[in-house]
């Protein structure tokens, strides 16, 4: 069982301030990733996120990162 003392790790880490600053849960990021379909690599995600929805390099990555690590 996890301690609710543990910090979370990885690009987990970023989602709340994701939400903070860009004001969507993190969840409309994924949908957002999901739309743009299974055909684009890493960096190609992290590119549509920065250019077509204004987040910043380490953010999208973070997003990225975690949403190719479910599929």
């Amino acid at each position: 069982m996890a301690s609710s003392d543990q910090k979370v790790q990885g690009p987990a880490s970023y989602f709340p301030s994701i939400e903070k600053k860009y004001g969507h849960p993190v969840d409309h990021w994924f949908g957002i990733l999901r739309a743009a379909g299974s055909g684009l690599k890493h960096m190609e995600l992290v590119a549509l996120l920065k250019s077509e929805h204004g987040l910043g390099h380490g953010h999208a990555n973070a997003l990225v990162a975690y949403h190719l690590a479910k599929r």
